[in-house]
């Protein structure tokens, strides 16, 4: 494997309006092409908006959904790629032949679809399906998977994708600034956005402590530190509807470290370059190679009543 240079990006992108995101991440992919990177990633449903969709009908879910192949976003994107010579990563919502819903993730470049991740833990609406299967496939030389949001935060997905083969893990989220039962959690007032340059300080106090960054760097680290990854997350920045995110996309290298991120409060990209020896020389490559399934696999496998079908409530 060679060093391979990614950009992750982070924008506000626009409720339902896919031209307007399309234009967006189009233009921060030919930057990011510009400044060298191969390959860029892009958050959970950037093409279509997210939050706005948790009180969507079964018809409006499927009204703004797209075929995977066939739909015209992801073909823009395929143009895009072709354009600038770069790969490119972004999120959707995806329909079928059977009218079921999905939320996707597409990888394309100039010759078309690389690759397709349906998300195992969808709760946005209840007209979106669960995806059932992993994805494993090769950039430049690397292999790759993808998780969406919450799959990350169940911890046997990220090590299974990593026993699947995976070096890198894109992890398109819309996450952070939302109430939870952990202490400190909770939304972001969107009036500090609209003020956000006469009281910059504020705003990144609330975005960088425990609502938003502070939590997010309690455990995505950990990701990529046990299992030797790269962890490239991408996540909006701005308004999400009517809740406010706080953007910091990030790459983090197998050890852990952040190694690039987006820290400004624009549409913006960040580029770390990728080194195959840091894959190996990380402790998550001991680790691995020192598990002894016998002990646990029946107790992991073991089958318990899930909870799949929370719903986003307002």
């Amino acid at each position: 494997m060679q060093n391979l240079k990614i950009a992750t990006a982070q924008f506000e992108h626009s409720s339902g309006d896919k031209a307007y995101n399309l234009s967006v991440i189009r233009d921060l992919s030919a930057e990011a092409a510009a400044k060298g990177a191969q390959v860029i990633a892009f958050h959970e449903c950037s093409i279509t908006g997210y939050s706005f969709a948790i009180g969507h009908t079964k018809r409006q879910m499927l009204d703004l959904a797209e075929y995977i192949p066939g739909g015209p976003s992801v073909d823009k994107l395929i143009a895009f790629a072709k354009e600038f010579g770069i790969t490119i990563l972004a999120g959707l919502f995806e329909k079928d032949a059977e009218d079921k819903v999905y939320k996707a993730q597409v990888c394309v470049d100039e010759n078309g679809i690389v690759a397709k991740y349906r998300k195992l833990h969808p709760f946005i609406n209840p007209h979106v399906t669960p995806g059932n299967q992993y994805v494993i496939f090769d950039l430049f030389g690397w292999k790759c998977s993808i998780l969406i949001c919450y799959d990350n935060n169940i911890i046997e997905n990220v090590r299974a994708v990593k026993l699947l083969g995976a070096d890198i893990i894109f992890m398109p989220h819309v996450t952070m600034c939302t109430p939870s039962t952990r202490p400190g959690a909770g939304f972001v007032d969107p009036k500090l956005w609209e003020n956000r340059e006469a009281d910059p300080t504020t705003l990144r106090k609330e975005f960088d402590g425990l609502k938003g960054r502070a939590w997010l760097m309690k455990w995505l680290p950990a990701r990529a530190y046990d299992n030797a990854i790269y962890a490239v997350f991408s996540n909006p920045i701005g308004m999400d509807g009517d809740q406010l995110k706080n953007g910091c996309s990030t790459i983090i290298d197998p050890f852990g470290d952040i190694i690039a991120e987006c820290r400004s409060f624009d549409n913006e990209i960040a580029i770390a370059t990728l080194i195959p020896e840091k894959l190996t020389d990380a402790g998550g490559y001991r680790y691995i190679n020192a598990r002894r399934p016998e002990l646990y696999g029946d107790i992991i496998a073991a089958p318990h009543e899930s909870e799949q079908k929370v719903i986003w409530m307002k």
